[in-house]
């Protein structure tokens, strides 16, 4: 039984995932399984996966039928893992070669079932920048939910805001198996799957070095426009209500419901104007007028002031609050060039 088993979701990656696996590969820690997931790719992926495997006995694929997204290709993963240890990896990241043996080590000395480490952005300039998780040290329960839990609930406005990368940590198997913790829907679904399993972790080892390489993709699927946006993030705030009400959150940030509406605004908005949009100008605004309307958007706006955002999302909001939707469309319209 490996003491790691790294997931990696597999969809339309053929230029990345040679890299992304010999990350794996050329890791100073060797007692790994790596489980490629192929998301019903039509490109060259299948066959790269399956090359891959005959050369590592380390190495598992597992081929779906139909593309169904990243939450049912990680679930794969983690139905087949049978490490002590989960990572997750992205088919066109890759690791530093001692990114398992610091994480694994890290979490022995502390006696902790969850490691921690920051990363590299890479971007297309080819200039990179480090993002740490939190401070390096020791996290106890108290601390994890209040650092973690806490900021993933309520406190999705000011900068920095937390980001639910899953990839930066090294989870317990355990934890995973006790919760049978699984992912659900196509955007958003990190920090629902970071909520509950902090919510569940007793000890938390974090470093500061950048362990991870994430390539900021322009083509990702955060950067398109989702036609079922609000569909979609609905089904999430069911969730987050649910887990809010399941481990007692509330009380720790009373306005989170608020706060989670005001930035699932400012992202519909963001989708609305993004180019795939097929609709026009007019059809745009009127949308945003009418999810403003809705109830749970309507208090928002009216008994929340957003603060500590960037200059842009500041501006919008202002916008929002002042029923000024045409001249929202027009600064859109300017920064899209729609």
């Amino acid at each position: 039984m490996p003491k790691i088993s790294v997931i990696v979701p597999v969809y339309q990656a053929e230029k990345f995932l040679r890299d992304c696996v010999e990350s794996v590969r050329q890791q100073t820690f060797s007692d790994w399984e790596l489980l490629l997931v192929d998301d019903g790719c039509t490109d060259g992926s299948p066959v790269i996966c399956d090359e891959l495997a005959q050369t590592d006995d380390r190495i598992r694929v597992f081929h779906k039928e139909k593309n169904s997204g990243v939450s049912e290709t990680r679930n794969v993963g983690l139905d087949h893992a049978r490490g002590t240890c989960i990572a997750f990896l992205d088919s066109d990241d890759r690791y530093e070669p001692r990114c398992l043996e610091t994480l694994w080590d890290l979490r022995e000395r502390a006696g902790a079932d969850t490691a921690a480490c920051a990363h590299l952005n890479l971007w297309a300039d080819g200039s990179e920048t480090p993002e740490p998780v939190l401070p390096a040290g020791v996290y106890d329960a108290d601390a994890i939910r209040e650092k973690i839990v806490c900021p993933l609930l309520g406190d999705r406005l000011a900068q920095p805001v937390f980001n639910g990368f899953i990839w930066r940590y090294l989870f317990s198997a355990e934890i995973f198996d006790k919760l049978h913790l699984r992912y659900e829907g196509a955007y958003l679904e990190d920090e629902l799957f970071l909520m509950e399993y902090f919510c569940n972790a007793r000890r938390l080892a974090v470093t500061e070095e950048p362990l991870y390489r994430y390539l900021q993709n322009p083509a990702s699927a955060t950067h398109k426009y989702m036609k079922d946006f609000q569909q979609v993030f609905g089904r999430f705030m069911e969730r987050k209500e649910d887990l809010a009400a399941r481990y007692d959150l509330t009380p720790d940030r009373p306005q989170w419901r608020e706060n989670s509406n005001w930035a699932g605004l400012l992202i519909a908005i963001g989708n609305e104007y993004a180019p795939g949009n097929p609709k026009t100008l007019r059809q745009r605004q009127e949308t945003i007028r009418a999810l403003c309307q809705r109830p749970d958007m309507a208090h928002a706006i009216q008994t929340l002031t957003p603060v500590g955002m960037s200059r842009n999302k500041q501006l919008a909001a202002r916008l929002v609050r002042g029923g000024h939707f045409w001249l929202l469309s027009q600064l859109y319209r300017i920064k899209n060039r729609i």
